[in-house]
């Protein structure tokens, strides 16, 4: 164990030694060149392979490589010819700045076997770097009243070289006031100094104009130089000036804000910050008047900051301090007397001090209505207000004393006409130009009941259909009355004692048992169902009344049409002592009422033409309603009889033949012309009779027996044309009775007094339209006519274009500014 620690013991020692031997064969020699800074490019530094021992093929052959320790420089290794070359710009100052030496390394290395070989290079200084000071100019300020002897340290030169190419001397052009200091402290410190030898004076020269000079110790030497300005300060020994110690200014009071009223500098005579001037108010001015005004500090400039007003204060004295910036400061003052001049900046006013409203409409001319009050803040011509009233209208001013006047009325009022006014009272100052101001005020009237209520029209037509609903309204009236409130309230009513009707059945009936109107709105209504046969016009008074103390009324007339409806079928008329009879099977027309038989008698041998009766019918309506055409409805087609479309006369159509039978029936139909029309059915019996019967018949007729109206029957017929002498006496006498006895009713009706139907003056008619022209229709003188003329027409027929017929239907309004009427 002990032979085998010392066995390993020596074979570390033997380690050791042969890593020794091997280190020190890489490191086999140090080689040291040196070579001047701005070298030209190619120069050789040395030979490398020669200096080491190197043949060029062996270093060929062993992959020779350089290593550069640091910064790289401008020199290259020629592997060929082992030469260090300089191959581009080499700068001692930027390789290694002011360090000293300046020496740059590098490493060769061979392989196989591995050397190293270490080079040092140093780069050795010229004098390319000439002195420099850090600025070509240097600016310096010394007080004239700097004493001799003063100091002025200023700021040395450098130069990039090192060694004697860096070693400065300073000189100074030549001054009788300064002169240049220096001193070394060390080899590389120098202290540069500016002593003044002779006081300046800036009057004389304010400006001094000095050269620093630096050379360094290097052949050729080389020079750098500093400029020297140096300003003279001038000592602060003179205060600002004013020109004057007081200034007089005026200015509007109208001026506005910022308005520069005031600029005068003031001088110094020093120089520098001594010159400068700061301006400003001075303490004793109050901060109330201050706040007026602004002063420019650098300009003295003067301006005002709000507006000012003569009638406040009328002049300002303004303290005013200039001070320059010397040490210590000096100070001027001046005074700015600044006097407000008076314009006409002040409009009137005008308030009201007494107002009584509203006024009555009543009132008496003179009342006053308001008073007022007038002022102006300016004084003289300025102050003097002159007041108007607009418009001029009803009232007026009157001044009581000045500054004071009285709103007055100078017309009478009517509210209606004017229910309120915008008075304004104009003022106006005599400045110039002349400032006005105005106060509106509002002046109500009140009413005074002194309007009755009045109706649109004083007569209202209203057109009302018959057979109208109870409760319908019929129209609506309307009365206006100006004035408001209670006054203008209005309400109707049908006027107690007015005109009524008279009624066909008789008696006399007031209007209120036909309409009523309501009291507020106005609308008539009916009160129960109209009959024209009954009534045709209703005439009456409405009245309205307000609600005023004390109340007034008016009144319109409202004349109420009943409008004919077609609600009466034609009636035949009989003759005066016969009785037509009925035959309920004879009435085989449709929509015809119950027809009734009459009796006629015709001879044989009658030619066309003959007349033989006449159909007498009545229609209780009026107009088209009442208007009859007579149709015969059997036989149809070619009888021997037609009849009258609008006469009811039955006439032969050809000659009567035996072959015609010894009676003829003959059905027809009487219609009128309503919408729809109604209609009744007469069926009459014609006898065919020789020619002595015939006679016989129209003896008859001379004694008041019309054919048309017999009530014979049939056998009594046959019974006349076989009886005796003594029967056709009998006849003759009964004829004679009965014509007499027509005689006397007819004499009876013509003139028994007839009672009125329509109210007022005179009769009025309703007026209807048709193909023909105007025409009227009159139920009760028709019917009077065609009893007393016996072969008269059953209508009378009065052409009357003067009176405008009424509306066509039922849309038809009255052209009026308000509907008074409406069609029910």
């Amino acid at each position: 164990a002990v032979g085998a620690a010392a066995m390993a013991v020596c074979r570390g020692g033997v380690l050791r030694v042969l890593v020794l031997q091997a280190c020190w064969a890489l490191v086999v020699a140090q080689v040291r060149y040196s070579v001047a800074e701005e070298a030209k490019a190619g120069t050789v530094v040395g030979r490398l392979w020669q200096e080491l021992g190197v043949e060029a093929v062996d270093a060929e052959a062993r992959r020779v490589r350089v290593v550069w320790q640091g910064r790289r420089s401008g020199v290259e290794v020629s592997g060929a010819s082992g030469a260090l070359v300089v191959s581009s710009r080499v700068d001692r100052e930027e390789l290694c700045g002011k360090g000293a030496p300046c020496v740059l390394r590098l490493e060769v290395l061979l392989e196989r076997p591995l050397r190293v070989f270490h080079v040092e290079l140093e780069v050795t200084d010229i004098n390319d770097n000439a002195p420099v000071f850090p600025a070509a100019r240097k600016n310096l300020s010394i007080a004239e009243s700097s004493l001799p002897g003063s100091r002025f340290p200023l700021e040395g030169a450098s130069d990039a070289d090192i060694g004697a190419n860096a070693q400065l001397s300073y000189t100074l052009s030549p001054s009788e006031h300064l002169s240049l200091e220096v001193k070394f402290k060390d080899e590389n410190k120098i202290s540069v100094v500016l002593v003044l030898t002779k006081p300046l004076d800036r009057e004389t020269l304010p400006v001094h104009r000095l050269v620093v000079t630096a050379s360094d110790g290097g052949r050729p030497s080389l020079t750098g130089t500093m400029e020297l300005v140096i300003s003279v300060l001038d000592a602060n020994d003179n205060a600002p000036q004013f020109n004057q110690s007081v200034y007089k200014v005026q200015l509007l009071e109208s001026a506005a804000p910022g308005s520069v009223f005031f600029q005068q500098t003031a001088t110094d005579k020093d120089d520098g910050t001594n010159q400068e001037i700061c301006y400003s108010f001075s303490d004793t001015i109050s901060a109330k008047v201050q706040d007026l005004f602004i002063i420019d500090k650098t300009s003295g400039e003067i301006r005002t900051a709000r507006e000012l007003d003569f009638e406040e204060v009328q002049s300002y004295d303004l303290e005013i301090v200039a001070r320059d910036k010397g040490t210590p400061p000096l100070l001027g003052h001046c005074t700015v007397e600044l006097e407000v001049v008076d314009v006409n900046d002040n409009a009137p006013e005008v308030w009201v001090t007494s107002l009584s409203v509203p006024v009555p409409e009543d009132a008496l001319v003179g009342t006053v209505v308001a008073v007022l009050s007038v002022s102006d803040r300016d004084s003289g011509a300025n102050g003097r207000v002159h007041c108007t009233v607009w418009p001029s209208g009803p009232f007026g001013l009157v001044s009581a004393f000045t500054g004071s006047y009285s709103l007055v009325l100078r017309e009478a009022l009517d509210r209606e006409r004017v229910s309120e006014y915008e008075v304004e009272v104009r003022a106006e100052d005599g400045g110039v130009p002349p400032l006005r101001a105005s106060r509106g005020l509002r002046v109500p009237v009140s009413d005074v009941n002194d309007n009755a209520p009045s109706f649109t029209q004083a007569v209202y037509t209203v057109l009302v259909r018959e057979n109208n609903a109870a409760g319908a309204e019929l129209a609506q009236l309307w009365a206006r009355d100006p004035d408001e409130a209670s006054n203008g309230r209005v309400s109707y009513s049908v006027a107690e004692g007015g005109v009524g009707s008279a009624v066909s059945g008789g008696g006399w009936r007031p209007a209120s048992s036909y309409v009523s109107v309501d009291a507020e709105s106005g609308r008539l209504w009916a009160l129960q169902p109209l009959d024209y046969e009954e009534l045709q016009v209703l005439q009456f008074e409405v009245r309205a009344v307000d609600a005023g103390e004390p109340p007034l009324c008016g009144n319109a007339t409202v004349q109420l049409f009943v409008v004919d409806e077609n609600d009466n079928a034609p009636a035949l008329l009989p003759a005066a002592g016969n009785n037509p009879g009925r035959d309920p099977g004879a009435g085989a027309v449709p929509g015809t009422s119950v027809s009734e038989v009459l009796w006629a008698w015709a001879a044989w041998g009658s030619p066309a033409g003959q007349v033989v009766a006449k159909i007498r019918a009545v229609d209780a309506d009026s107009g088209y309603n009442a208007w009859l055409r007579y149709e015969l409805w059997e036989p149809r087609g070619k009888g021997p009889f037609r009849v009258g479309l609008y006469s009811g006369e039955v006439s032969t159509a050809r000659a009567l033949e035996e072959g015609d039978g010894p009676r003829q029936r003959l059905v027809i139909v009487v219609r009128d012309h309503g919408e729809p029309s109604r209609s009744t059915t007469a069926t009459l019996s014609v006898s065919l009779v020789e020619g002595s019967e015939a006679a016989l018949a129209a003896a008859g007729l001379t004694s008041g027996l019309r054919p048309v109206a017999g009530v014979e029957r049939g056998t009594a017929v046959m019974a006349v044309s076989s009886s005796t002498n003594v029967w056709l006496v009998v006849a003759i006498c009964a004829v004679s009775s009965v014509f007499l006895l027509a005689v006397v009713l007819y004499g009876a009706s013509r003139w028994a007094p007839r009672s009125g139907v329509l109210s007022g003056a005179g009769p009025a008619t309703l007026v209807c339209a048709s193909e023909v022209g105007s025409w009227s229709y009159s139920q009760r003188q028709s019917r009077s006519l065609c009893v007393a003329e016996g072969a008269g027409k059953s209508d009378l027929m009065v052409f009357s274009p003067i009176v405008p017929p009424p509306p066509a239907g039922p849309g038809a309004k009255e052209t009026q500014p308000e509907p008074p009427s409406l069609l029910d």
